[in-house]
């Protein structure tokens, strides 16, 4: 008997993970305890390599936060306006990667040597403008109107990801990617 002329010609198939970039920042706001799209926004974000994860307010309560688990993001957060379990959010972050933090209402951060301000907005929008008109940073994220936007203000990229409310209409319903070596935008969308 001929050896192997009974099976077909065996291939080998070199599965690469997918490496997690602080590159790769993943921008999401408004999940409003919507743990489905919470759960479909993780598998996005772990699928495209995202190293951090960036949450622009109203997580509403702690068990959300378990969708993002265990996908090796960093994931730093602010606090929206109906964000009531604050202790709960911040233990349950507090129990995420070194990397992770619950920020309070705004926060500075630098990725990849990028800077980013984070707020939730809902101090109204034109607080969002003056961080932006401020020129200290690249990038200014926010959430709280449930409308995905991008825009310039002078040098600085503002963005709000959308929101995943019951009542947003489909086309609000994203994410945002930032990829800080390109110093690009793009607007995923969230079917769930």
């Amino acid at each position: 008997m001929k050896v192997g002329s009974r099976f077909p010609t065996q291939k080998t198939f070199i599965i690469r993970p997918v490496v997690a970039t602080d590159m790769q920042v993943g921008i999401v706001s408004d999940t409003h305890d919507n743990y489905s799209a919470a759960e479909t926004i993780a598998t996005v974000f772990a699928d495209r390599g995202i190293g951090t994860l960036v949450h622009c307010g109203d997580f509403i309560a702690p068990p959300l936060l378990a969708a993002f688990e265990g996908h090796g993001f960093d994931i730093h957060g602010v606090l929206g306006n109906n964000d009531g379990e604050r202790e709960g959010l911040q233990a349950t972050i507090d129990g995420f990667s070194d990397g992770s933090q619950l920020h309070g209402r705004e926060a500075d951060l630098t990725v990849d040597g990028t800077s980013v301000h984070v707020l939730h907005g809902d101090q109204g929008i034109e607080t969002v403008n003056e961080r932006a008109d401020s020129g200290d940073y690249d990038y200014v994220l926010y959430g709280h109107f449930h409308v995905a936007e991008k825009r310039t203000e002078g040098d600085t990229t503002v963005v709000n990801p959308g929101a995943h409310f019951p009542t947003v209409p489909a086309d609000h319903r994203s994410v945002a990617i930032l990829d800080t070596d390109a110093d690009e935008i793009e607007f995923v969308g969230i079917d769930a």
